[in-house]
């Protein structure tokens, strides 16, 4: 009686580990992004946090969905990459209103051909694309950015619909997305090298992201996920560690500041 009494108590616990952990692994690649829109709201400067770093989650956890179609892995994974979509968005929402609204001089910039009353020349309303490479993803409006992501989702969801049986390719797009993710810290650690500094980035974010990476990727060690989901996994601790070690560098050994017109033209280059 006793047996049979602790065997249900342990199972109930496993069970709430379990639960546990999994709406860890779906809410907490969120948390970190918390601060960092609260000082984007709060200072409205955006400068900066790279939006390039919203771009590099967006493709990697799109990618993700569409890889689930070849080769099932956990559902908490595939929530996580739902939920982390619309915060990457609501964050690229808030950082072109703050950016358009501080740069008011700035060239609107969009992704496809509009007749809009913000464009210093007024082109008739067309259905192709209207962006120059050089401000890919810098454009002035949110639903550039909408128009951009629901384009890349469809032809992405287009060719592996007609792949779908080949393994080599589900590998792959499995790879692909994992080493995505892995690339996040990267943009920002650019742009802290352009800068020269980590002035306007969260490090709370930054140390989030450090102990979130470190706890996802023992989860997929733990629920022997695919391959590429854990050794990628450790390539991101490795670059949230190079940022972190920037933030040390940068305020022991502070740098130069730069002018006026530089740090404009980085802040336009980051976002």
């Amino acid at each position: 009686m006793e047996d049979e009494m602790f065997e249900q108590l342990m199972y109930v616990l496993n069970q709430l580990v379990t639960w546990i952990a999994a709406g860890a692994m779906v809410f907490g690649g969120v948390v970190p992004y918390i601060p960092q829109y609260r000082d984007i709201r709060r200072t409205q400067n955006a400068e900066g946090f790279s939006t390039y770093v919203c771009l590099v989650l967006l493709v990697a956890n799109i990618l993700r969905i569409l890889f689930r179609f070849g080769r099932y892995f956990e559902t908490p994974l595939l929530w996580q990459s739902i939920v982390m979509i619309a915060t990457m968005l609501i964050m690229l929402d808030l950082c072109t209103n703050v950016r358009v609204a501080t740069e008011l001089q700035t060239k609107r910039r969009s992704f496809t051909a509009t007749d809009s009353k913000d464009e210093e020349i007024k082109v008739p309303k067309k259905f192709f694309l209207d962006f120059d490479w050089s401000h890919f993803w810098s454009w002035s409006r949110f639903v550039d950015y909408l128009q951009c992501v629901v384009a890349f989702t469809l032809s992405a969801a287009y060719v592996t619909y007609l792949l779908l049986d080949s393994s080599v390719f589900v590998e792959s797009l499995g790879f692909l997305a994992v080493f995505t993710e892995a690339m996040l810290g990267m943009p920002q650690l650019y742009c802290n090298y352009q800068n020269k500094s980590t002035e306007g980035m969260s490090i709370k974010m930054v140390m989030m992201w450090t102990s979130g990476d470190t706890f996802k990727t023992g989860y997929f060690l733990l629920t022997e996920a695919p391959v590429q989901f854990w050794t990628c996994g450790l390539l991101q601790v490795g670059v949230d560690v190079a940022i972190l070690f920037q933030v040390y560098y940068y305020s022991r050994y502070p740098q130069k500041p730069v002018s006026h017109t530089v740090s404009h033209t980085t802040s336009t280059k980051a976002l």
